[in-house]
């Protein structure tokens, strides 16, 4: 039996499908920007996330997280020297106010080179 290429258009469709639903699980909502006055501030409000919600957001940062840790096992290291120069960049500069967030941030991308050092290959 000849083998059938597959249908590009079909193939397209496929992935727009899958990507549609991505963009609405866990509750995504469509935000419609309404014309205001230009002296208001048009700011976006998310509803609460449902527990479910959360632990699905949970499980997907875990598995990027994972994903990522796999890409960084297989960088050069230029590109990681270029990301611990990132994680320093983003630390407050002397003389600004520390930002707790901020300071995780950087220290979550060392860890992910750290974690990743146990899978390179010598």
């Amino acid at each position: 039996m000849p083998k059938r290429e597959p249908d590009i258009s079909e193939n397209a469709k496929l992935r727009q499908r899958a990507l549609s639903r991505w963009d609405n699980e866990g509750g995504a909502v469509a935000v419609v920007h309404q014309q205001a006055p230009a002296s208001s501030v048009d700011l976006a409000v998310a509803p609460n996330m449902t527990n479910s919600e959360l632990a699905q957001l949970r499980v997907r940062v875990i598995a990027l997280e994972n994903l990522l840790i796999t890409f960084l096992a297989e960088a050069t290291d230029g590109q990681l020297h270029r990301i611990r120069d990132m994680a320093t960049y983003i630390l407050p500069r002397s003389g600004a106010t520390d930002h707790p967030l901020t300071i995780k941030a950087a220290a979550q991308m060392i860890n992910l080179i750290e974690r990743a050092d146990h899978f390179r290959s010598t």
